[in-house]
């Protein structure tokens, strides 16, 4: 069934607006797809994007919009005024960060992957389950952005506020991609890990044959996993302990993070 479903789902044919992988992440899909269990199911490497809706919607849905400006590198702020100037309704500037959608033939390569997205940053990563057995990994950030610009076709923002923004979109580009960067080191040392000598784990930490771990992985991976939760809960203690010492701490950015929307890409 899980072959079954990969063939079909990398041989339909590409419905998104750019109709191709990003470059940013043509490696890491490539790797993937290159692996028995994963294939991925949709993808996007990050863009900055100023999306319009009409004056009389309350809400912005992609499919109910206006895309102003696209852009999957770093923005030029003098495109932004330009695509603004010809906005007649509600405007908001978006910086949304990599999402990544990949199907896993089991449980523990969902697992694995997950905690290999986490350990790279990655921290609203999560799994989700179907009906008809399909398992999904979602590799997610948070540091998205969201700044509504104007309202009815009025400008709410000076021109100097709008060159700030793209700062800050910039800025939480370049981190997306190093991001992208430690995901693919950490996920190719995760998958030679478990192919190769099971991360020098004794024999006697192995389970008899045909009986299930406690945690439901494999000997190899439940290895790989616990050391990379041990290296994000190191992590979070030292920010935390950074944090009650130096208040303006280590983020680069100036504005606060949101969730990125998880609508298909």
């Amino acid at each position: 069934m899980f072959g079954r479903w990969k063939t079909q789902c990398l041989n339909k044919l590409d419905l998104s607006r750019k109709g191709s992988v990003d470059g940013d992440i043509q490696h890491v899909v490539s790797l993937l797809n290159g692996r028995e269990q994963f294939f991925t199911t949709s993808s996007c490497a990050g863009r900055v994007v100023l999306i319009e809706r009409a004056p009389e919607e309350r809400d912005i849905q992609k499919q109910n919009c206006v895309w102003l400006f696209v852009s999957h590198q770093k923005c030029d702020p003098d495109d932004l005024v330009s695509a603004l100037a010809g906005s007649g309704g509600s405007a908001v500037l978006r910086f949304e960060p990599l999402v990544l959608h990949v199907q896993c033939r089991r449980l523990d390569d969902a697992q694995l992957l997950h905690a290999v997205a986490v350990n790279s940053g990655f921290r609203n990563s999560g799994l989700t389950f179907s009906k008809t057995g399909k398992i999904i990994t979602a590799v997610r950030s948070t540091h998205g952005m969201e700044v509504p610009l104007s309202c009815q076709g009025k400008l709410l923002v000076e021109h100097e506020y709008i060159h700030f923004l793209a700062q800050v979109a910039n800025q939480k580009m370049e981190e997306n991609l190093k991001r992208i960067g430690r995901f693919y080191q950490n996920l190719q040392s995760a998958l030679s890990a478990g192919k190769l000598q099971k991360l020098q784990v004794p024999d006697s930490q192995d389970p008899p044959p045909g009986l299930e771990t406690k945690t439901g992985l494999k000997p190899e991976y439940r290895y790989t996993m616990d050391k990379m939760k041990t290296s994000v809960y190191k992590r979070r203690r030292r920010r935390e302990r950074d944090h009650q010492t130096d208040c303006s701490g280590n983020d680069s950015s100036f504005l606060p993070e949101s969730r990125e929307c998880l609508a298909p890409v």
